[in-house]
C-alpha cells in the first residue's frame, strides 16, 4: 500500500524526525557522563581529576593502542572531560546544563603524546609534602599569615623537571617549617600571566606583610634551604644565668611554655639548623632556647642535666625538678619528630558551655569547632597553632560539644562536626566552614568571614518577599565550584555592605528549601528583591558578580516586548544601530551567552543599543521574524537605501570581545583616510590635532584594532581628528614617519607652527586609555596656550603702564 503525505502533512513529518534525531544526538552526547569517563565522583577536586585522568591516559592513548581503530576516539572522550571539569567556570556549566552548556566550547580536541602523560603531567600530584595551588585558591593560601615557597613551572620545561627531585627532597626537609607549594602554568596561565611569572621555574616566596621575594640562586637543596630560612623569623635565645629566671618566668605568665636544647659535654646536642627549624614550627606557641653547660655548669646542675637532652617546660613547670614538674625531656634530633611530641602536648581549645555561648558570642569573634562528644578526634594537633595566626584578627578560638545541647546546634543547622565563624554581633550572625579541613585553608576561611558580610541561611531566617534585597547561594559542600564561589561572594559583599545582603543556604541540609525554588544544580546564586527573582550566571568572581548587581540596577540590556520591539528596531532612529537576542530561557547556550551580552552591552554603552526576546513568552511573534534556532544574535544597522534589515552573527564564538569586535565593525567611518597629500596639508601643515592610525590592510592586528580607533575616533571628536594611513598604498609616507610595525599609533598637536613628520607615539591600542592619553595632552597644550596670552596681556599693560608715567615724568625735558 502506498502512503501519500500532504504538503503540510510532509512539513509536519520534516519536523517530527528532526526533533527525534536532535533527541538522539542529544542521548548520544550525554550517555557518556565526564565524571564517569573519568572514574571520579562529582565531588572530586582538582588533583583527584588530575591523577584519574592521567592514569587513563597511560592506558588509552592511541601511542599504546595502535591496534584499535577506536583508540583515537576513545582518548578524545577522556581529554574532553578532563578539560571541562579542570576549568572551574566550565564544570560550573557542565554541571548545570550538560554538554548543552559547552556548545560555544571546544576543549579536548588536541592531545599530547604518551610520553607527555608519562613524564610531564602532574609533576608534583603524588607528593603530599608539595600543595599543588589553583586559581581558586592560591590567594587565600599565600595570605593566610603562614611562610610559602612557591614553584612555577610548565609541564614542558625541562629544568623544570630537572629541579623536580631536588624540589621534593626540599619539602620533605622543610616540612612543617614552611609551606612549599607548586602552581602548574600550564594549567592556570591566568594566574601565572597575573602574578608576572615569565620563566620557568620561577621560585618565589610569599608571607603576608611582604612583597613576594623571588629566588636566584643555584637549585641545590642546601642553597633552597638557605634562602627560605632567611624569611622564617622566629628567633632561639641562648639561655645563661644572668637571663634564665626572667624569660622563663615571662613566657609562662604569657602562657608560653619553653622548649630548651642543653648542650652538655656527653651526648649529642641539636644542632643549630634544627633548633632554627623548630622555632619557626613551633612559632607563637613555644619559645625555643639552649643553653651550653660547659659554661653554665651550675645552672645545669641545678637542673639536674648531666648530658646533652632536649626538654619542653610547659607554663607552670617547676623548673628545678624535673620529676616532680611536669617537664617533658625529649630523646629525639629529629626535628619532626619533636615538633609532634611537643604539639601533643600543647593545651588544647577551651570548651564553651552551653550556658555561656550566646553571651561569648554577642561580644567577641570566634572560631568554633563544633564535635559531637569530648571524644572526638575530628581536629587535628596542627590546628593548635590557629589561635597565633588569628590573633591579629582578634579571633578567639574554641569547642562546643552538640551533644551537650542538641537545640543549639540544631538551630545552627550543625549536624555533623564542622567549624564556624562567628563575627562578633550575636549567635545569628554566622558562617560555616566548607573548605579544606587544612590549617591554611581554615585560616583563610576565618580572616575572610570575619571581615564580610555573608551568614549561613536556614528556613527561619531565609528572606521573604517584603524584606530589603538579598543574594542568595544556593550549594552542597560537595561541589569544588561551590567552594571555590565562596571566598568571591564574601569579597563581593565587602563592596556592596548596606545594599545588598549575602547568604548561603546549603541544599544538602535544606533540600526542601532548595526544591521549591526550583533549584536544580550547584551553585545556583540568585538575587531576591521581593517579588522580582535575578539568577547569576556569570563567573565565579567578585568583580562579575559586582557587574551583574549594576546591571539590575543601571540595566545594559533592554527587555523587549513585541510592540516595543516596533517601537525602537523598527522605528529607530536613521544613525541608531541596535543588537538583538532573540533567546529561549531553557536553552542552554543561550543561558551561557547571557553574562557575556550583558557585558558587552556594558562595552557597547552609547554606541549601540543592545536589547533581548524572550521567544518563549513571545513565541508567535519570534516565529513572524523568522527566528529558527535559538539564541539568533541580529544587528539592525543605521538606515539607509542600501542597507540591509539585519545582518546575523555567524561567529563561532560567543564571548563579549568577539560580539563586540562583529558589532564594532558595523559603525560608520569616523575617521578620515589620507593620502600622501592629505597627510602633509591636514595633519603637518594644518592648526588642527590629529591621532593618525597606520595600519597595513593584510594586518591581523591592525584589523582588530580598527574598530577600536572607530571608538577613539568618536571619543575625541571635536578636540582631535582622527586619520588612517594605508602603510601599504603609502609607504612611503610611512617610513618617513618612522613607522616600523602595524599598527602604530602617533599623535599630531598643533602648537603654533608646522608639525614634525614623526610625531609622538602612542604606546596603546586601548580607545579609552588613548583618548585619555590626547585629553591630558591637549588640556596642558591649552593650559601653556593661555600662559602665554597672560603674559602677553601683562607685557602689553606694563609697556602701556610705563610709557604713561614717563609721559607725566617731571624728568621729562
Amino acid at each position: 500500500m502506498e502512503f501519500v503525505l500532504s504538503k503540510g502533512d510532509h512539513t509536519r513529518y520534516l519536523r517530527l524526525l528532526l526533533l527525534v534525531l536532535v533527541c538522539a544526538i542529544v542521548l548520544v552526547r550525554t550517555d557518556q557522563d565526564y565524571y564517569s569517563l573519568l572514574g571520579v565522583s562529582k565531588e572530586a577536586s582538582s588533583r583527584e581529576i588530575r591523577q584519574a585522568f592521567k592514569k587513563l591516559a597511560l592506558k588509552l592513548h592511541p601511542d599504546k593502542n595502535q591496534n584499535d581503530p577506536n583508540a583515537h576516539e576513545n582518548f578524545l572522550k577522556i581529554n574532553r572531560a578532563y578539560e571541562v571539569l579542570k576549568d572551574e567556570d566550565l564544570r560550573k556549566k557542565y554541571d548545570k546544563y550538560g554538554e548543552k552548556g559547552l556548545e560555544d566550547q571546544q576543549q579536548g580536541g588536541r592531545y599530547e603524546s604518551w610520553h607527555f602523560y608519562r613524564y610531564d603531567f602532574g609533576i608534583y600530584d603524588d607528593d603530599p609534602e608539595i600543595i599543588t595551588l589553583d586559581r581558586g585558591e592560591f590567594d587565600a593560601a599565600v595570605n593566610s599569615g603562614e611562610l610559602w615557597f612557591v614553584n612555577f613551572y610548565s609541564p614542558r620545561c625541562s629544568h623544570c623537571h630537572d629541579l623536580a627531585p631536588t624540589w621534593r627532597e626540599f619539602a620533605k626537609e622543610m616540612d612543617g617549617v614552611i609551606r612549599i607549594g607548586a602552581v602548574n602554568c600550564g594549567d592556570n596561565r591566568m594566574l601565572c600571566r597575573i602574578k608576572g611569572i615569565n620563566s620557568y621555574p620561577s621560585l618565589y616566596v610569599f608571607k603576608t606583610g611582604m612583597q613576594p621575594v623571588k629566588y636566584y640562586g643555584d637549585r641545590s637543596k642546601e642553597s633552597l634551604k638557605n634562602f627560605a630560612m632567611q624569611y622564617v623569623t622566629s628567633t632561639v635565645t641562648e639561655l645563661w644565668a644572668g637571663n634564665f629566671v626572667n624569660a622563663i618566668e615571662t613566657s609562662f605568665a604569657s602562657g608560653l611554655g619553653w622548649l630548651i636544647t642543653f648542650c652538655a659535654e656527653r651526648g649529642d646536642c641539636l644542632s643549630y639548623q634544627t633548633r632554627l627549624k623548630l622555632a619557626g614550627m613551633l612559632e607563637g606557641l613555644v619559645n625555643v632556647g639552649w643553653m651550653d653547660c660547659g659554661t653554665q655548669g651550675e645552672l645545669c646542675d641545678n637542673l639536674d642535666i648531666s648530658s646533652s637532652t632536649t626538654a619542653y617546660f610547659p607554663p607552670g613547670a617547676t623548673i628545678n625538678n624535673k620529676e616532680k614538674g611536669g617537664v617533658l625531656f625529649l630523646n629525639s634530633l629529629d626535628a619532626r619528630e619533636i615538633y609532634q611530641e611537643v604539639m601533643k602536648h600543647l593545651p588544647d581549645f577551651e570548651i564553651i558551655s552551653a550556658a555561656s555561648l550566646e553571651d561569648r558570642l554577642a561580644h567577641h569573634r570566634w572560631l568554633i569547632f563544633f564535635q559531637f562528644g569530648e571524644n572526638d578526634k575530628s581536629s587535628v594537633q596542627e590546628f593548635k597553632k590557629l589561635k597565633f595566626l588569628l590573633k591579629d584578627e582578634h579571633i578567639q578560638v574554641g569547642k562546643f560539644d552538640c551533644l551537650s545541647s542538641p537545640t543549639i546546634c540544631n538551630k545552627l543547622y550543625v549536624y555533623q562536626p564542622c567549624l564556624a565563624v562567628f563575627k562578633g554581633k550575636g549567635i545569628e550572625d554566622y558562617e560555616i566552614h566548607h573548605g579544606k579541613k587544612i590549617l591554611y585553608d581554615i585560616v583563610a576561611f576565618a580572616k575572610e568571614s570575619v571581615n564580610s558580610h555573608v551568614i549561613t541561611l536556614g528556613p527561619q531566617n531565609f528572606p521573604g518577599k517584603e524584606k530589603e534585597p538579598w543574594l542568595v547561594d544556593f550549594f552542597a559542600p560537595w561541589c569544588p565550584p561551590c567552594r571555590a564561589l565562596l571566598p568571591e561572594l564574601r569579597k563581593a559583599s565587602k563592596h556592596l555592605y548596606g545594599q545588598l545582603k549575602f547568604g548561603t543556604l546549603d541544599c544538602t541540609v535544606h533540600e526542601g528549601l532548595c526544591n521549591m525554588h526550583n533549584i536544580r544544580a550547584y551553585p545556583t546564586t540568585v538575587v531576591f528583591n521581593q517579588s522580582d527573582v535575578h539568577e547569576y550566571e556569570g563567573h565565579h568572581s567578585a568583580e562579575q558578580i559586582l557587574e551583574f548587581i549594576e546591571d539590575l540596577r543601571n540595566p545594559s540590556v533592554i527587555s523587549l516586548t513585541p510592540e516595543t520591539f516596533v517601537e525602537l528596531v523598527d522605528r529607530r532612529k536613521r544613525d541608531e544601530i541596535w543588537m538583538v537576542d532573540f533567546y529561549a530561557p531553557w536553552c542552554g547556550p543561550c543561558q551561557a551567552l547571557m553574562p557575556e551580552w550583558k557585558k558587552m552591552a556594558r562595552m557597547l554603552n552609547g554606541l549601540i543599543s543592545v536589547g533581548s526576546v524572550d521567544c518563549q513568552k513571545y513565541y508567535s511573534f519570534c516565529h513572524q521574524e523568522s527566528v529558527q534556532g535559538y539564541p539568533e544574535i541580529r544587528l539592525f544597522p543605521q538606515k539607509s537605501k542600501t542597507t540591509h534589515q539585519y545582518y546575523s552573527y555567524n561567529g563561532w564564538h560567543r564571548d563579549s570581545y568577539s560580539l563586540r569586535g562583529w558589532a564594532l565593525g558595523y559603525l560608520p567611518q569616523v575617521s578620515v583616510d589620507l593620502t600622501p597629500q592629505s597627510f602633509t596639508e591636514k595633519v603637518l601643515n594644518g592648526k588642527d590635532h590629529w591621532v593618525i592610525d597606520f595600519y597595513a590592510p593584510w594586518c591581523g592586528p591592525c584589523q582588530n584594532f580598527a574598530p577600536e580607533f572607530e571608538i577613539l575616533a568618536r571619543a575625541v571628536k571635536g578636540k582631535v581628528k582622527a586619520g588612517k594611513v594605508d602603510c601599504q598604498a603609502y609607504g612611503q609616507t610611512c617610513r618617513s614617519a618612522d613607522i616600523r610595525a602595524y599598527p602604530t599609533v602617533k599623535f599630531y598637536p598643533y602648537q603654533g607652527m608646522k608639525k614634525s613628520v614623526l610625531g609622538e607615539y602612542i604606546d596603546s591600542r586601548d580607545a579609552k586609555s588613548i583618548a585619555d592619553i590626547l585629553n591630558e595632552k591637549v588640556e596642558a597644550i591649552e593650559d601653556k596656550g593661555k600662559r602665554k596670552s597672560r603674559n602677553k596681556v601683562r607685557i602689553l599693560i606694563l609697556g602701556i603702564f610705563t610709557r604713561d608715567i614717563l609721559k607725566n615724568s617731571p624728568l621729562k625735558h
